[in-house]
């Protein structure tokens, strides 16, 4: 207790060091103000500006000059004003048992087994994974494969893909009353389900956007694409003033559920889930006043060149050629490793002075006591950040973003929440997270928020909002007939639910 007070203490007296400075100073100043007489400042002026107009002149008019030049050259605020995360209907909501089922009949209906589907051993394994995945009983799976038999097709994809596009795109409209000719730039994010014409510009067909709209389609980027289509939006509102940029971010799992006997395979489809969000972007300054967040960094880090990293989350053909994704036993290694990167970019932006000097200190002590300073120190992000929306990629990941943080419960509660309600819907995932801690009531003005996506290559991408008002749940919140219903306790070994607690109530 006496170590955390200290450590408080040093973090008060760096941050405020500014103002303890300032009052003794100004006090000083004051002092020799009030002891000047009406003759200083004419003497002051005779004796010394009079002589040097030539070298003050010319200094003043440049400070002018780069003041008006950086005012003018600096890039614009982003706005965050709305956005909406698609809640599928009731009659998709797939428990644990139903999700069994489901890869029963999927299996069942890949013609190489002529309709028999006799081993059991792959259904004990995924049910195991299953259990301990962190996912609960009301999570979504697609219409086409609730049917029976499944329907694994391209049209049963589509439908899927539009349906939450389309869904998330209307409640967005509707919520903030914007005209969809008005959007100048879109992008859309989809990684493994890319049709042609592409979802762009299905999303341009189906609102009837103007002709000129900017219009981009990211593929095949996985689960931290949609980090990357708000750092490309945000790009492009630097260049282009006064429009909306909209952001859609969803992944398929109709036509990329695997059906094959690949353990490596089945994985993902314990986990993934359907979703998606609709986020709407503003450069207007007059957006400011409504808008919920503004956006503060951006910082992406990709790992693609090390071997490893690249490939532990790679699609491709099994032994009988069926398509899935496979995920490698180094996958948590390369993502502790990737957000370590990612962090040591962001952090010198966002962390205060006291929490650099510390790592400064350490990092120079470790380089000359090798023997005595083992570790560098790790920075208390929980003195910049009030919010944490890490990706709800699986239990494991956030354990370990949890462990090398280090957080305490309640900053992943967000996390485990979402992975537990809708599953790992891909990059959707921080919207959901998101739209929890506003239903919550814990946004409040001036509180900043960090979304941390993980996605395949490998990839670390970071955005920091700062929220602009006190921040309420959206109409029609994802969460709006659940909330109360959460956080669950989860058994840290099985993954399993335990019990619920109500606002404080078992």
């Amino acid at each position: 207790m006496t170590s955390v007070n200290v450590k408080l203490l040093y973090h008060y007296v760096i941050t405020n060091l500014f103002n303890l400075c300032f009052f003794p100073l100004t006090a000083i100043v004051a002092g020799k103000a009030y002891r000047l007489t009406i003759d200083d400042p004419h003497h002051l002026y005779y004796s010394y500006l009079q002589h040097n107009l030539i070298t003050i002149a010319p200094l003043f008019a440049f400070t002018v000059f780069g003041s008006v030049l950086y005012i003018a050259t600096r890039p614009k605020p982003v706005y965050l004003v709305e956005y909406s995360c698609y809640l599928p209907p009731t009659h998709c909501r797939s428990s644990i048992s139903k999700v069994m089922d489901i890869f029963y009949q999927v299996r069942k209906a890949d013609p190489s087994r002529n309709g028999t589907c006799d081993d059991s051993s792959w259904l004990d394994f995924l049910r195991k994974i299953q259990e301990r995945s962190g996912l609960g009983d009301e999570t979504h799976g697609p219409e086409g494969l609730l049917q029976v038999p499944p329907r694994k097709t391209f049209a049963a994809a589509r439908e899927e893909t539009e349906q939450v596009i389309i869904g998330a795109l209307e409640n967005l409209f509707k919520n903030t009353n914007v005209n969809p000719k008005d959007i100048g730039i879109l992008v859309v994010n989809s990684s493994m389900f890319n049709p042609t014409p592409s979802l762009s510009a299905m999303v341009v067909n189906t609102f009837k956007l103007r002709s000129n709209v900017r219009s981009f389609n990211l593929g095949g980027m996985g689960c931290s694409a949609g980090v990357i289509a708000i750092d490309l939006a945000k790009d492009l509102l630097h260049v282009h003033k006064n429009t909306y940029a909209l952001v859609v971010s969803t992944e398929n799992t109709t036509y990329n559920i695997y059906a094959g006997d690949n353990r490596s395979m089945m994985v993902s489809n314990c986990l993934f889930r359907v979703g998606g969000p609709a986020i709407l972007l503003s450069n207007k300054p007059g957006d400011r006043k409504r808008s919920k967040y503004e956006l503060v960094h951006t910082v992406r880090t990709h790992t693609g060149a090390d071997d490893k990293s690249f490939r532990c989350v790679q699609q491709g053909d099994d032994e009988n050629g069926k398509i899935g994704v496979s995920l490698s036993k180094d996958i948590t290694d390369v993502a502790g490793r990737t957000v370590k990167k990612n962090i040591a970019t962001l952090g010198p932006l966002i962390l205060p002075l006291s929490e650099k000097l510390l790592f400064f200190v350490t990092f120079m002590g470790k380089k000359l006591f090798k023997d005595k300073i083992k570790h560098y120190y790790v920075p208390d992000f929980k003195l910049a950040i009030d919010h944490f929306c890490i990706h709800a990629g699986g239990k494991a990941v956030i354990d370990v973003l949890e462990k090398n943080l280090p957080l305490a419960p309640i900053d992943v509660e967000a996390s485990r929440s979402t992975l537990h309600r809708f599953g790992n819907t891909s990059s959707s995932s921080i919207w959901y997270e998101l739209a929890y801690i506003e239903a919550k009531g814990r946004m409040k003005k001036g509180n900043k928020v960090w979304q941390i996506a993980l996605g395949s290559g490998f990839k670390c991408n970071s955005a920091v909002w700062v929220a602009l008002n006190n921040v309420k749940a959206s109409t029609n919140s994802p969460w709006e007939h659940c909330i109360d219903r959460y956080p669950v306790k989860i058994d840290s070994d099985s993954g399993k639910s335990e019990t619920r607690v109500q606002n404080g109530r078992s």
